[in-house]
């Protein structure tokens, strides 16, 4: 009977524990990082100065990434040798040394992770971008009129009911493209090797506004992908022709998936690139943050890249001052984590003038449990 009573004290003493234990164990932080502009008004590239006091920032705010822009509209802000250095030498020119090296190598002590930022398909305004001028022309992509993206090119009749974007964008579909971008980055990653991994930006189609659900509507609206080699490869690969088949609905759903496979397949080439070279490095993309926008406007399938595990986690671009807003699409795309994870961009820059509405959207979104939030931009916190 005795060793009964001890048995069952035994037990009892144990099942009281064991939760206390749990319970007692610290929550998993989310991560915390902020993106940096290469035209911040800090020029954090600038100056040695700027770049350790971006990394004391960091740490006093909690912010544990930073994503730091190294390529922005065709043009290198770093030490590269593949194309034009007028930016990189007017960084060494201001700080008489490479900033970059004394970031990398501060936020390293403190704990801090630096990702590169690329913008891979947007060439802004710049129509001298070093890889058009390598390729000319026929690698940006264009609408089914065979007009490039950006608004103030080839205006016309149509021009009055629909908004192109403002900056020229690469046609992902061509394979120059993937090529071009894929040395960019091994050429970033070997410079650097400090870096915790690469963040792309801009791995998607432009679209107007408004935009169309899927190619069956084009006689509506304006849909891109119609690039020189991305019709030539996607005619060689079907028989279609996709500037002069049928709007209907087998051929827009081909079109569409086509379309769609070309830029998943870049995000993979890219992927694969890094993680074959350096196996520790990370990738994660800024995307679109409603799925179903992102899926059918933009081609940008990034709840697939997550549920294939192609990136590690992506970083939503969910800038609304709207709150409510800002709570349904945080909840809906937390349910898309796949393998991969789901960090929540909030854009403090439009709530600068209104801390209130910001630090209620904060409670919002970390209430929802995020596997990361990330503030656009530094210049703003």
């Amino acid at each position: 009977m005795e060793g009964i009573k001890r048995f069952l004290l035994f037990f009892i003493i144990i099942f009281l524990i064991m939760p206390l234990s749990a319970h007692g164990k610290d929550k998993n932080i989310p991560a915390k990082g902020v993106w940096v502009t290469c035209f911040s008004d800090k020029e954090v590239l600038y100056s040695e100065k700027s770049a350790f006091e971006l990394i004391k920032f960091c740490r006093k705010k909690g912010l544990n990434e930073v994503y730091l822009q190294f390529y922005r509209s065709g043009e290198a802000y770093y030490d590269t040798k593949l194309g034009g250095r007028s930016k990189y030498e007017a960084m060494l020119k201001a700080s008489g040394a490479d900033a970059i090296d004394c970031l990398l190598k501060e936020a390293k002590r403190c704990g801090v992770k630096v990702f590169a930022w690329v913008n891979v398909l947007c060439a802004g305004k710049n129509k001298n971008a070093d890889i058009i001028k390598k390729f000319g022309n026929s690698v940006l992509t264009r609408d089914q009129h065979q007009r490039v993206s950006m608004r103030t090119e080839d205006v016309n009749e149509s021009d009055k009911y629909y908004l192109r974007d403002d900056q020229l964008f690469l046609e992902p579909g061509d394979p120059r493209v993937s090529e071009y971008m894929a040395s960019v980055i091994d050429e970033i990653i070997t410079r650097y090797p400090d870096l915790s991994g690469l963040h792309l930006d801009y791995v998607r189609y432009p679209y107007p506004v408004p935009f169309l659900p899927r190619s069956s509507f084009n006689k509506y609206g304006l849909t891109y992908g119609y690039g020189e080699e991305n019709v030539k490869r996607f005619k060689e690969k079907t028989g279609l022709d996709s500037l002069s088949m049928p709007d209907n609905n087998e051929n827009s759903l081909i079109w569409d998936d086509w379309k769609r496979s070309q830029v998943t397949n870049l995000v993979d080439k890219l992927a694969k690139d890094i993680k074959n070279k350096y196996p520790g490095m990370l990738m994660s993309c800024a995307v679109l943050p409603s799925p179903d926008t992102a899926f059918s406007a933009s081609f940008q399938d990034w709840p697939g890249w997550l549920e294939n595990g192609t990136v590690d986690y992506v970083v939503l671009m969910n800038y609304t001052k709207n709150n409510q807003l800002a709570k349904e699409i945080t909840r809906s795309a937390l349910a898309q984590r796949g393998k991969g994870r789901v960090y929540i961009g909030i854009g403090n820059f439009l709530m600068e003038n209104d801390p209130q509405i910001l630090s209620e959207q904060e409670k919002i979104i970390e209430s929802l449990n995020p596997d990361g939030i990330a503030y656009f931009s530094y210049d703003f916190l």
